[in-house]
């Protein structure tokens, strides 16, 4: 297990002391976190936005919900910061299913997302509010919002609640949460893994010696997904970039007939011609949900056809 991992999710005795020890630095990132969520200026977009957040640095499933919950929507408009792309500013990734961009230049998540959503826009922007305008104007009647909890703006307030809980309650560094864990009231929607969102996955050309590469939050949660034929894994950390003559050696060495990736991974080897096995997630969402979230939706229409 990495280290990120086992000091969020499985401590030993040291990691534990470290925690403790830096519990003043996450109280003072505890109370930043909540001054700047309430006290920040409240923004009305006048458009529907479906907010998809969670209280944890990563590895809640916000990228297959939002593509499980957008693909019912047309002139749709998914925004993201698109973490670790080599672009910066404000970059349209693809325009109504046409992809514009590299995955380099996308971020690994906001590429994933611009291939499997046919129906709709992909911007990438640090800046939500300026993507938000340009989303506007390139004629989205919805957007989807990437990790907004934070934002105080018009919203409908999502927060996943992932299955597999951290060691620690605590704000970063000492834990891995980015809000206090009472936030979660401020949704307007909780979605918990195991009740209101399950994953299934599925292995696509799967082959009978098969190498685990995964750079992705909390590998360990494929753990519960991963076949007999799995020969050896290759944890990096979460968006890390593929070194293809390392990995040619590795697959070499474990005599491996293919690497397992994540749809996640996998944006990052097109065209390496290296086998492949594909690990393809999809959330089964609660209808009740997808109910509220259509219903939220519509009542913006219902406003527009009264005005």
């Amino acid at each position: 297990m990495r280290f990120i991992d086992s000091y969020f999710y499985n401590p030993s005795f040291l990691q534990k002391c470290l925690s403790i020890t830096l519990l003043p630095i996450s109280l003072l990132y505890a109370i930043g976190s909540i001054v700047r969520r309430r006290f920040s200026k409240f923004q009305d977009f006048h458009i529907p936005i479906v907010s998809v957040g969670n209280l944890i640095a990563g590895g809640s499933g916000k990228t297959p919900f939002i593509i499980e919950i957008a693909k019912d929507f047309q002139n749709a408009c998914v925004i993201s910061r698109g973490y670790k792309r080599s672009s910066k500013g404000l970059v349209v990734v693809s325009l109504n299913g046409e992809i514009q961009t590299s995955q380099e230049e996308a971020g690994d998540e906001p590429y994933l997302i611009a291939r499997e959503l046919k129906n709709a826009s992909v911007i990438v922007s640090k800046n939500r509010i300026e993507a938000i305008h340009k989303a506007k104007e390139l004629g989205a009647k919805v957007i989807f919002l990437d990790d907004g909890f934070r934002f105080r703006f018009k919203k409908l307030n999502i927060v996943l609640e992932p299955l597999l809980k951290p060691f620690f309650p605590f704000c970063l560094p000492s834990g891995i949460y980015r809000e206090i864990r009472s936030a979660a009231k401020e949704a307007d929607i909780l979605v918990r893994e195991g009740i209101e969102y399950e994953r299934e996955v599925s292995i696509e050309s799967p082959s009978e010696r098969m190498l685990l590469l995964t750079a992705i939050a909390n590998p360990s949660r494929l753990d519960a997904f991963l076949p007999d034929s799995v020969v050896g894994k290759i944890t990096l950390s979460d968006h890390s970039r593929f070194d293809i003559n390392a990995l040619q050696d590795s697959m070499k060495k474990h005599n491996a007939t293919s690497l397992l990736v994540t749809s996640k991974d996998e944006v990052k080897l097109i065209g390496s011609e290296l086998s492949l096995s594909v690990m393809r997630l999809r959330l089964k969402i609660d209808s009740k949900v997808l109910g509220q979230i259509q219903g939220y939706v519509k009542s913006f229409e219902t406003q527009t056809q009264v005005n």
